[in-house]
C-alpha cells in the first residue's frame, strides 16, 4: 500500500508516518525504482501500536525498543517488564502529583485566609513566611 493509503488507514499525517521510518520505529517499507513508498499490511498494526504506546505515556525511545522489526519476534518477558516499569512510573507520578495538589490547596488556602485587617503585601509575608517555616521542617 502507498504512504497515503496508509496514512487514510491509520489516521496518521504522510509526514508523521515518514518521521517514524527516518528515526527507524517503522523499518517494513519498500521503496520503488519511481521512490515511491510501499507499506504492507503490518505496517497498520506497528503505526497503531506506536500511536497506543505513546497515548500510555511511553516514548518514542521506549517504544524503539519494544517493538520487533517483525511482529511475530515480541519478547514477552521483555514487554511486560517495560509494562510493569510504566505502571510504576504512572504511580510515583500519581504520588508528585497529589504531594503538589495537596501544597499548592494548603497555599491556596493560607492566602484566602488573609486576616480581613491585613493588606496584601502583609498576607504575602505571612503566607511566604509560614511556606518557608514548613519547608525548613520538612
Amino acid at each position: 500500500m502507498k504512504i497515503g493509503d496508509l496514512a487514510e488507514r491509520t489516521g496518521l499525517p504522510a509526514s508523521k508516518i515518514r518521521f517514524y521510518e527516518r528515526i527507524g520505529l517503522l523499518t517494513m517499507v519498500d521503496r520503488r525504482p519511481n521512490g515511491y513508498r510501499t507499506y504492507p499490511e503490518q505496517a497498520v498494526v506497528v503505526l497503531d501500536l506506536i500511536t497506543s504506546a505513546q497515548l500510555a505515556g511511553f516514548s518514542l525511545d521506549e517504544i524503539r525498543n519494544l517493538v520487533p522489526d517483525d511482529l511475530d519476534g515480541w519478547e514477552h518477558d521483555k514487554l511486560l517488564g517495560a509494562l510493569k516499569s510504566k505502571i510504576a512510573d504512572i504511580q510515583a507520578m500519581e504520588k508528585r502529583l497529589a504531594k503538589s495538589r495537596k501544597q499548592l490547596t494548603a497555599l491556596i488556602n493560607e492566602i484566602e485566609d488573609k486576616p480581613d485587617d491585613m493588606d496584601c503585601t502583609e498576607n504575602a509575608r505571612r503566607v511566604l513566611s509560614s511556606l518557608f517555616m514548613r519547608e525548613s521542617k520538612a
